[in-house]
This record gives structure tokens, C-alpha cells and sequence, in this order.
């Protein structure tokens, strides 16, 4: 099952799900579309879906006429139907996590996009986490959730996490050249979600 994905983004045959087209959502979409990956945006706002599909950006960072072209080509789409997930080889989690009045992160989203997963999730998918959370989110909340249907991390599907290192507004440091991190579930995880990233 690795091997198969692995091999298939090497050859740029994988379709990048990424749930959120918001500030970290919406340029990992553009760069893994700009790298030759077909990616199907997911969101909860019809509006924020069909700007998208019209080329339209809502984010500062992301220009509308970078944003059309890829969508002209084919590269991008947005949907708000998360039956659509089981279409995606990996996915990549970009939900907010806003601060409770405990200053706790707020993972409700997480929980949702988990949930979306769970039901469409198949052999073979990689699902990366880039949503800022607390420390064993992936393995105490995301991991029980995605083995409940019976397959098992590592070996049927592989599961990351990757914290978002965006910083609206640089000039310099954008998604292209910013270092990335990565830690996988088991050493299969990681590698799947290197070689995807890395691809990109």
C-alpha cells in the first residue's frame, strides 16, 4: 500500500485534498497545485468554495490571477462536499483551532474534519494535520477516530502531523521555502508525508 502511493506522488498521480481554504489552506493548495498535484479544496462556506472556483482569492496572500489559472488548468477546485474526500490520496487538515476562554485551542473543527475522513476514508490515503493544536491531538484524538472503521495507521492508511508555518504578509518566507516539520504516526507515516511535501 505505501509503495503504491509513494510512487504515485512521485509521479504528481495523487489528487491533495486540503479541508480549510483559509490563511494556511488556501496557499498549501496553491503551491501543491503549482507542483503539479491535482487538489480539490474543501470548506464549510458555499461562498468561500465558489470564490474559489471563480478564481476569486479572499486571502491577501494568494493573487486571483494566480488562483484562476490554476483553476483554468484544472489543477484547483473547491467543494463544500465532504463525500468528495474519499476522491483524495492525501489530505491535509488547514481548520482553525481559535483560543477557548481558557486559552485551551478550540479542536471542535479538527474533530469535524476527522470525522469527514473517517466516513470516506479507504486504503492507501495519507492525512496530514497542520492545524496549530496542543501536543497529542494526532495520536490521542485523530488516531482512535480513523482506526474505529479497522484499518490501522501505518499499514492501510498513514497519518501525520506538519504545523503550519505561515506568516500572512512575508515577502520572503512564503509556503515554497519555508522549512517544513513532519512527524508521522510510524516511520511509514513520515515517509509518506515527506515525499508528498517534499514534491511540493
Amino acid at each position: 500500500v505505501e509503495d503504491d502511493l509513494l510512487q504515485r506522488i512521485r509521479e504528481r498521480e495523487t489528487t491533495c485534498g486540503v479541508i480549510g481554504l483559509g490563511y494556511v489552506g488556501l496557499p498549501l493548495a496553491m503551491q501543491l497545485g503549482r507542483s503539479g498535484f491535482r487538489v480539490l479544496g474543501f470548506d464549510v462556506s458555499e461562498s468561500v468554495a465558489a470564490g474559489v472556483n471563480a478564481g476569486v482569492s479572499h486571502i491577501k496572500d494568494v493573487e486571483s490571477v494566480e488562483l484562476a489559472e490554476l483553476v483554468r488548468g484544472g489543477w484547483i477546485t473547491a467543494t463544500t462536499d465532504m463525500k468528495r474526500l474519499s476522491e483524495c490520496d492525501a489530505i491535509s487538515i488547514c481548520v482553525p483551532t481559535p483560543l477557548s476562554k481558557t486559552r485551551d485551542p478550540d479542536v471542535s473543527y479538527v474533530v469535524s474534519a476527522t470525522e469527514a475522513i473517517a466516513r470516506a476514508l479507504r486504503p492507501g490515503q495519507l492525512v496530514i494535520l497542520e492545524s496549530t493544536t496542543y501536543p497529542g491531538t494526532t495520536r490521542e484524538l485523530m488516531l482512535p477516530m480513523l482506526e474505529a472503521g479497522g484499518l490501522k495507521a501505518g499499514e492501510d492508511f498513514f497519518l501525520c502531523f506538519s504545523p503550519e508555518r505561515v506568516d500572512p504578509g512575508n515577502e520572503v518566507w512564503k509556503v515554497a521555502n519555508t522549512p517544513k516539520v513532519i512527524g508521522g504516526i510510524t516511520p511509514h507515516c513520515l515517509e509518506a508525508g515527506a515525499v508528498l511535501y517534499g514534491q511540493a
